[in-house]
């Protein structure tokens, strides 16, 4: 391993390893703008310029340089700094002096370093040039004239979203950055490329002209809007959320986050439930009411009701401690009749291996050969699906799809489309796999059928046949799609014995044994049509959305960037949500509405506290205390070994920017939907 000198400090560093980065481990900072640790080289800038001892008599890039033995690097001589403030004035003679209208203004890289490395003044006195914005979707704001050409931007959409419509074109002068044709960025990652922009040239566009970064309070948390547990930060101002952004966590999400994550927040004040209502007895239509009504009005339709004729199901945005109180109340109302699987999907909760992603997120880094059922990660999972793009486009490793084809962004084989296909296939490759890390993700639409517990023991069989199965490595994995799921199947919130599942609940609502149905933010099903209107029910939610149509009493909820929370996401990872805003109007915090209900029963849950329940709930489940942790799940026998049936895995209509009750009353992700839509339609009809 080389040693180096930066500075007249002395470092070891791995083979390959560039200057900047050798600086950076000894806290050594080097001013850039092209690098980016996450992309490619390009070595374009110029900004990180170094003066290496006995090399030539010139600065050298510190990004594209590696380091090498007995290398002696000087990072803040005379003739590094005069290079540093020469570049600063070429990059700034074009660039607009708009500082105080840009939405960058305060967290620009560009002001920062010229301000730590640039010239006070500059010497161009011809006029600057001005290049044409570009039109990039209802997400990316451009204002192109501030551009430095870094190509941050047209690497990213390449190398991490696989979506090269971005290119740098024309020479000297006339260089800029856009598309060759007039098209959007069609990613679920687009939001990314403003953060990696160093200057103004690309900004958000709801954002643009809200707020300056130094007015905002900013609050850690957790995202929901998938089972990935992205890991977040809140911008809010009074109790409005202006912004998400991400923060960095590398076995999760590393710094990215996808669209729907980071632009669905404006639909957090829209369309949202503030107050009780009830559905009046004569017009049949809800009004407004008070908690007191509300609770003596449950009170009394629950009144002499036995236990099995009580149901409760929870919805994709429940916390665990809300689906514990839930849980706690029915069964205290001896029911048994409970489940979180309101999207149909049918598979067994019996054995915790069988529901989680046991080779975790960060295990794909390591995977050698991928088979994807049932699945499309860049809808379901976008963070997941761009680490597996990477491991592709690093290891060039073979990835196998059965179900669907799909547009995903790296070639797959395509290995056919039904359970029949799947046996095929493993019978051809029983025990003959040469991968030493083979992995399988199994996605909800695989289970989302009737043979969906077959499907699960079938899967289960092939995991072990093709060598998925060893002593230190786990590769099967099921892909949730729900931020609340994997929480609610931790503590049980499945049919308990002699109880009922979501389509039996259903049923019952139709037939009559089911009389009275909570319902915790479940919106993922049409509740009109498919809810009998003889039964009572009741609604805890955060928004008038499919759930609070169909219920008699509403009761308005906190959402998740209202409250303190826990969720565990697809890996079993369990993660703490932090509140940023308060509650709009009269809406309180989940499992407070069902203590205040209890009360009214007469049967009081045994807590009083948010902290009193978390103790509840970690030493009944005490994995769940183990916070940013992941406990591993023992391997065992699940899924049943009954009839497979004949059909395809199916993928399911979903509209990636409408899959809950947030993103349905974001007018941002109307536009998106609306405008990728049509950009969908433009390029089917170009070909």
């Amino acid at each position: 391993m080389p040693k180096v000198t930066i500075n007249d400090i002395e470092i070891e560093v791995e083979q390959g390893t560039s200057i900047l980065q050798a600086a950076e481990k000894i806290g050594i900072e080097i001013p850039r703008f092209c690098y980016h640790d996450r992309l490619s080289v390009p070595a374009n800038c110029r900004m990180c310029l170094v003066e290496v001892e006995g090399g030539p008599p010139k600065p050298a890039a510190s990004c594209a340089m590696a380091c090498s033995d007995g290398m002696v690097v000087k990072t803040e001589s005379e003739m590094v700094k005069k290079a540093r403030k020469g570049v600063m004035e070429m990059l700034l003679i074009n660039h607009p002096l708009d500082c105080p209208i840009c939405d960058q203004g305060g967290e620009c890289d560009l002001q920062d370093q010229a301000y730590g490395y640039g010239f006070d003044r500059s010497r161009f006195h011809e006029n600057k040039r001005a290049v044409e914005d570009k039109e990039l979707g209802p997400l990316i704001k451009t204002v192109m004239t501030r551009c430095i050409n870094c190509t941050r931007c047209v690497r990213f959409a390449e190398e991490v979203a696989g979506t090269p419509v971005l290119g740098q074109f024309n020479r000297g002068e006339d260089a800029e950055i856009g598309t060759f044709i007039d098209e959007i960025v069609a990613t679920e990652l687009s939001g990314n490329l403003v953060d990696i922009c160093p200057v103004g040239a690309l900004t958000s566009k709801p954002y643009a002209f809200k707020a300056r970064s130094w007015e905002l309070e900013k609050t850690e948390t957790i995202d929901v809007h998938d089972a990935v547990g992205s890991n977040i930060r809140i911008d809010s101002r009074g109790r409005e959320v202006m912004r998400v952004l991400p923060r960095l966590h590398e076995e999760v999400n590393e710094e990215w986050i996808s669209d729907r994550s980071r632009y669905s927040y404006d639909g957090l004040a829209k369309s949202r439930l503030d107050r009780p209502f009830v559905r009046d007895a004569e017009s049949g239509k809800l009004r407004e009411s008070d908690w007191n009504e509300a609770f003596e009005l449950i009170a009394s339709k629950l009144d002499g009701l036995k236990g099995e004729e009580i149901a409760a199901l929870s919805g994709d945005l429940a916390d665990v401690e809300s689906v514990v109180a839930l849980k706690d109340l029915v069964t205290s109302l001896g029911s048994p009749h409970m489940d979180c699987r309101t999207d149909g999907a049918n598979f067994d909760e019996t054995k915790r291996a069988g529901y989680l992603f046991n080779t975790t997120i960060a295990g794909i880094d390591e995977a050698d050969a991928i088979l994807l059922v049932g699945t499309n990660p860049r809808q379901e999972a976008t963070i997941i699906n761009a680490r597996i793009r990477r491991a592709h486009l690093e290891r060039n490793i073979p990835i196998g799809l059965v179900g669907e084809p799909v547009d995903l962004t790296y070639p797959y084989v395509h290995v056919g489309t039904t359970p029949k296909d799947l046996e095929q296939m493993v019978k051809e490759h029983d025990k003959s796999v040469q991968a030493e890390k083979p992995m399988m993700i199994v996605g909800m639409n695989a289970l989302r059928r009737p043979d969906g517990q077959a499907i699960h023991g079938m899967l289960r069989d092939a995991a072990e046949s093709l060598g998925m199965i060893k002593k230190d490595w786990n590769g099967f994995n099921i892909l949730h799609d729900a931020a609340g799921r994997v929480g609610a199947l931790d503590v049980g919130f499945v049919p308990q014995k002699s109880g009922k599942g979501f389509a039996d609940i259903l049923a019952g609502t139709k037939d009559g044994s089911i009389k009275a149905l909570f319902m915790l933010g479940a919106d993922e099903f049409n509740a009109r049509v498919n809810v009998g209107w003889k039964t009572f029910v009741v609604y805890i939610g955060h928004h008038g959305d499919h759930g609070a149509q169909r219920a008699d009493v509403v009761l308005p909820a906190a959402a998740y960037t209202e409250k303190d929370a826990l969720y565990v996401n697809t890996e079993g990872r369990v993660q703490m949500a932090k509140r940023a805003v308060t509650p709009p109007g009269d809406a309180r915090v989940d499992w407070t509405i069902l203590r205040a209900i209890s009360n009214h029963l007469d049967k009081p849950l045994p807590y009083d506290s948010h902290h009193e329940l978390r103790e509840r709930v970690f030493k009944e489940w005490p994995h769940l205390s183990k916070i940013d942790q992941i406990e591993p799940a023992k391997w065992g026998k699940f899924g049943k070994n009954t009839k497979l049936q004949k059909d395809a895995f199916s993928a399911q209509a979903l509209n990636y920017y409408l899959t809950n009750s947030i993103c349905r009353a974001s007018p941002t992700m109307a536009k998106c939907r609306q405008s990728f839509k049509q950009d969908i339609e433009y390029k089917e009809a170009a070909e």
